[in-house]
């Protein structure tokens, strides 16, 4: 019997997918930290024949490398993919042989120009006469929209998506009870749009319902599918170069070490950044000069990658078990190829202020004390989108843009920053107070309490 396993890493909005036959398996588009996984399939007795890809990853380091490391796989991907290391090259319609399923290739353009999904027939022996039972689609068709089409740059833009829209096509025309499997969803800077927060869905329901099919016109689709999109994370522009020349195998995750204060004094006078995981009302009230915070959630290395510079040194202070919190930041940097970490301040900010350093901190407030007020103040709004538009009278930098314009920033009065829900405020009022402009950080509520009643 077939099972295809789904494994999810929100913090990037990706999908990893295992397709189990018998004793043999094929792993699709995994992360770098995917050695669990193995050690699952091992203990289960399951052997690992293929990893697949379904193209050059832009947001995350992929783990295809790992993986054979580990379990002596065949990696596997688009025959048009310049990858700078051996592997099994599929062009269209070639198949490999897992247990008793079929995987055949698909050659699908446009969410990259080598991009390929991988049609999946249940029956190894007399699959030419079966409709498949699953594709696994990566950045073509996605729930409710379709990769984006800008990640090779200006140059292959429209060219990608008039190719995106032929491989809707094609995909369209499989059977409706298809189940569609794609990598890229809901929290993935890497679609076109919006996505549901269903993982998978079928092809079925996507006919009906998916906007990017149901438009029938390529110039409609292509001027849709290219307008409004928002920017994505500066890390991006260095993923594929990584992913096409193949990854350091690291062969189990990093251990970070503890750092005493005059280690991380040290480091931060060396030019390492300090990256704060605590809360941002704790953060707020008294933190290490020049740190920045970024909560340690699902999303703190993909907001790390908005904002500190890739390949710069990194130092953490931690929220409490320090040691847990250090092996789920580390996990996270490693996905985006932030390898550089010194380790973490051991027995955090008590440690710090103990040794006699000084400590920095600015004010917070909720939407609430700014509503009705924005006039008066210098309010800064930082989404990365605005599609309701701005509070008047306030002026807007996205957030991944806010280092390097911080020098356009007026320094004669406070500013009081904000965004949709206090996160990407905080992360701002940080990079402010580590310029030296006095700062209030909305930490909780956002722009939509703050706009005048229609």
């Amino acid at each position: 019997m077939n099972r295809i396993e789904i494994m999810t890493t929100a913090s990037l909005g990706d999908t990893s997918y295992l397709l189990v036959s018998g004793d043999e398996a094929a792993l699709v588009d995994p992360q770098r930290d995917s050695w669990d996984l193995v050690e699952s399939c091992t203990s289960r007795g399951v052997r690992m024949r293929y990893v697949l890809e379904t193209h050059v990853h832009n947001d995350y380091v992929s783990g295809a490398l790992e993986v054979r490391a580990a379990t002596g796989a065949t990696v596997a991907g688009p025959a048009r993919a310049p990858y700078a290391f051996g592997h099994l090259g599929l062009a269209e319609d070639d198949e490999i042989v897992v247990g008793d399923a079929t995987v055949r290739a698909m050659e699908t353009p446009g969410h990259t120009a080598e991009h390929t999904s991988y049609l999946v027939y249940d029956n190894a022996l007399d699959h030419t006469r079966q409709a498949p039972t699953a594709v696994f689609t990566g950045g073509s068709l996605l729930v409710g929209n379709v990769g984006r089409t800008d990640l090779a740059g200006d140059d292959h833009t429209e060219e990608l998506a008039r190719a995106q829209f032929r491989t809707l096509r094609r995909l369209a025309l499989l059977p409706d009870a298809t189940r569609v499997l794609p990598t890229h969803g809901a929290g993935s800077s890497c679609s076109a749009g919006p996505v549901s927060g269903e993982r998978t869905t079928t092809v079925g329901a996507e006919r009906r319902t998916n906007p990017a099919l149901t438009l029938q016109d390529e110039k409609e689709f292509v001027s849709r599918r290219l307008s409004g999109l928002a920017p994505y994370p500066a890390y991006f522009h260095h993923m594929a170069p990584i992913n096409r020349s193949g990854p350091d195998v690291l062969g189990g995750p990093p251990i970070l070490r503890p750092l005493t204060p005059s280690m991380v004094e040290g480091l931060a006078g060396g030019g390492a950044q300090i990256i704060d995981g605590r809360d941002r009302r704790t953060f707020a009230a008294a933190h290490l000069p020049g740190s920045l915070c970024d909560e340690l959630d699902d999303r703190f290395a993909s907001l790390v990658g908005e904002v500190v510079p890739f390949g710069t040194r990194l130092v953490l202070v931690l929220p409490e078990p320090a040691e847990d919190a250090a092996h789920e930041a580390m996990l996270q940097l490693l996905r985006i190829g932030y390898e550089n970490v010194a380790g973490y301040l051991a027995d955090g900010i008590g440690a710090w202020a103990a040794a006699g350093r000084p400590l920095r901190s600015f004010r917070t407030a909720n939407a609430a004390e700014l509503a009705g007020r924005t006039a008066e103040r210098r309010v800064l709004d930082v989404r990365p989108e605005r599609p309701e538009g701005g509070i008047p009278g306030t002026f807007a930098v996205p957030l991944a843009e806010l280092p390097r314009r911080l020098g356009e920033l007026p320094r004669d009065r406070e500013i009081w920053t904000v965004c949709g829900s206090g996160r990407r405020a905080t992360i701002a009022a940080s990079l402010l107070d580590l310029a030296g402009i006095p700062v209030t950080a909305v930490v909780r509520g956002g722009v939509r309490d703050l706009m005048p009643a229609a």
